[in-house]
């Protein structure tokens, strides 16, 4: 498989979500985020899209999405965040495994995904994530494999205030197994809000002096994704 070819296309159909204004159903707002959702055309659920203000430069925030070394410490939806291959500079393949979720009625999955660093003018950074097959990662029966259609963080200068950031977060998870829709689509809006947010205090957790020690360079993907 050409990974690199996957993740450059990955990046820009996540460009494309960015640039689609149509059809967009606001499902939750909380806490300054806003989650809206369309019908995904990769699979029979949701594409939801996830906006929100990060007060950190966009260079900081995309170093600090995009690298896996912390991400556990911060993001609680997940158990496991591990890069198991290095493709290039810009370019992995990340283990995920996820906490359950919904109290309990959503138990642990495990994705396979090819992620992907990609600076665009303007100083708007594109983090794409797809899940792939890769032969070391088969599927286990420890845990459901889940299939993250393409999803990805678009981070960009807040133009009121460049020294923050926007950050545009679009993701489209199959869970598979044998889960009801309507339980995925009353859980993930409050999950991405979570997610958000868990960002935020992580994000300022490493600026502070206690947090300095823990930042190894500083990445869901994918979210949770």
């Amino acid at each position: 498989m050409d990974y690199k070819a996957l993740a450059q296309e990955t990046a820009l159909e996540i460009l494309g979500y960015n640039q689609d204004t149509t059809g967009w159903k606001v499902v939750k707002t909380s806490k300054k985020i806003t989650v809206s959702s369309k019908a995904s055309k990769k699979f029979h659920g949701n594409l939801y899209r996830v906006e929100g203000v990060i007060p950190e430069s966009t260079t900081n925030l995309s170093d600090f999405l995009y690298k896996p070394e912390n991400r556990v410490t911060w993001d609680k939806a997940l158990k496991v965040y591990n890069m198991v291959h290095r493709i290039d500079s810009d370019t992995c393949i990340c283990h995920t495994i996820t906490q359950s979720f919904a109290m309990g009625s959503i138990s642990p999955r495990d994705f396979v995904d090819l992620v992907y660093f990609k600076r665009c003018e303007g100083n708007m950074d594109i983090i794409s994530s797809n899940s792939v097959d890769f032969p070391a990662y088969p599927p286990s029966s420890n845990y459901v494999r889940g299939y993250n259609h393409a999803c990805g963080y678009i981070c960009s200068p807040l133009q009121e205030n460049p020294a923050h950031s926007k950050l545009v977060m679009f993701i489209q998870t199959e869970m598979r197994g044998k889960l009801s829709p309507s339980i995925i689509e009353a859980t993930m809006p409050s999950n991405l809000v979570s997610f958000i947010l868990n960002a935020k205090d992580g994000i300022k957790a490493l600026r502070s002096p206690l947090g300095c020690g823990h930042h190894q360079g500083g990445h869901s993907s994918f979210l949770k994704n």
